[in-house]
């Protein structure tokens, strides 16, 4: 099955918006300073070796992102000179 979506910009709106979703999730959990940006960048750090997956499996990356994935993401970053850590 293709990825069609990829190019769609109302997709990219929707991912925006799931993640200052997650972002404002992790804000009442005390991560404060946590962006939506910032979400995006550690959710799509996987596909970088093999492409987009399917539409679900970035929606549900997204939403099921756990706050110690995202700060050892946040670590990783950090350590390799990333402009997100």
């Amino acid at each position: 099955m293709s990825n069609d979506w990829e190019s769609d910009q109302n997709l990219d709106e929707v991912f925006a918006q799931l993640c200052q979703s997650k972002a404002e999730e992790f804000h009442l959990i005390g991560y404060e300073h946590v962006t939506a940006e910032e979400i995006w960048e550690c959710v799509s750090n996987k596909y970088v070796k093999k492409g987009m997956p399917q539409l679900h499996q970035v929606v549900n990356d997204i939403l099921s992102l756990k706050a110690t994935s995202f700060m050892n993401y946040m670590t990783m970053a950090a350590f390799k000179g990333s402009p997100f850590g």
